[in-house]
């Protein structure tokens, strides 16, 4: 039913090409899933999704606990039923949410009272809590609760987070029920090398089918998280998935597939879609520019999505100035598309032994805007 495989590698590099199987189809890596929150990819359908190339997707579960509730999603048939997502799902246990978003009230080893974003109500969630939310939401993935710190914060207050990190995935692996599902956990530790290290080596005591790399994308410079994976990375199962948690600017991808990372996320894609940017492998459009106002060319020469092959940069930026809600949903439908071609092409390359050259293919990764 689950199954994680290693097929190629880089001689130059940590990077490898994984199989991923699962109770609702294989995915190979490394792989970027676009985040539908709340149950869905904003502004597109399912089978948009899917025609984009999208393998495997995100949801959330401290929002869709709030609404609709797992109660309710269970009894539509789980979240594969709900959604109308054919593939595999992975669900955030919702950590990240309670210490970014909610207004929090108290936090102890117990778990976390927060108030809700949505009524203002005060919610409880702790370790055992968010396993069985995300059970009875039943994705492919779930993941541990942590405490994800801020950045930058003292030292000691992140130490603090690392070891009820730890103490919370202990809960959490033994509060797991079903065997339907693969759990991972999240290493923590800020920006502290030996931090990190000591949190991965407890999680790989405890023992998880995966093990995600969590508090980054969360204001560090991009020398800094690079500093992090090169360091964490070596330490982490060679046969199980690592997944980094929440980056998603090209660039960052393919310098963390370098160092061995295989699952990615990010609401970049389609929120940049729904501000009228559009990713390229030359750099970044931002199609309210009067420089698109006449041009006949697709959002990128060569692409294969619907909007590509149907509509000019012109009428696209004419959607944009309009209002029309066409426009968003163009440019998300490209940048899901765009995404899924840079992580194939990564993949492509792994396998030829030619990774280094995704530069030249892909200079969006170092590129400004256009």
């Amino acid at each position: 039913m689950f199954g994680f495989s290693i097929e190629a590698t880089d001689a130059a590099s940590a990077a490898r090409v994984g199989r991923l199987t699962t109770p609702h189809g294989e995915v190979e890596t490394p792989v970027f899933m676009p985040v539908g929150t709340a149950g869905a990819i904003k502004g597109v359908t399912p089978d948009q999704v899917a025609g984009a190339g999208v393998a495997m997707l995100l949801a959330n579960t401290y929002h869709l606990r709030l609404r609709p509730g797992p109660e309710t999603v269970a009894e539509l048939g789980g979240l594969h039923e709900f959604m109308r997502w054919p593939g595999p799902i992975l669900t955030d246990s919702g950590g990240y949410q309670v210490f970014s978003l909610a207004e929090l009230n108290e936090i102890s080893d117990d778990g976390v009272v927060f108030r809700s974003h949505v009524d203002g109500s005060l919610v409880r969630l702790d370790p055992e809590l968010a396993i069985d939310l995300q059970e009875q939401l039943g994705a492919d993935i779930i993941m541990a609760f942590d405490q994800c710190p801020p950045l930058p914060s003292p030292r000691r207050e992140v130490e603090t987070a690392v070891e009820r990190t730890i103490r919370w995935a202990a809960r959490c692996r033994a509060a797991r029920r079903r065997d339907d599902q693969w759990l991972f956990g999240i290493v923590q530790g800020g920006l502290e090398p030996d931090l990190r290290a000591r949190c991965a080596a407890r999680l790989q005591e405890i023992g998880f089918d995966g093990y995600a790399v969590g508090g980054l994308s969360v204001g560090e410079t991009h020398e800094q998280m690079l500093e992090v994976l090169a360091a964490l990375t070596p330490g982490l199962p060679a046969g199980r998935p690592r997944y980094l948690m929440g980056v998603g600017m090209p660039r960052d991808i393919v310098e963390a597939v370098r160092l061995g990372i295989d699952m990615f996320d990010c609401v970049l894609p389609t929120r940049n879609g729904r501000n009228a940017y559009a990713f390229t492998a030359g750099g970044r459009l931002h199609l309210r520019n009067a420089c698109h106002r006449l041009s006949h060319e697709p959002l990128e020469p060569g692409c294969g999505c619907y909007a590509c092959r149907r509509f000019s940069r012109g009428y696209i930026r004419h959607l944009f100035l309009a209002n029309e809600m066409l426009g968003p949903i163009l440019a998300s439908i490209h940048n899901l598309a765009f995404y899924q071609r840079l992580m194939g092409r990564l993949r492509d390359l792994i396998r030829e032994g030619k990774l280094a050259t995704i530069r030249h293919e892909f200079p969006v990764c170092a590129a400004a805007e256009l």
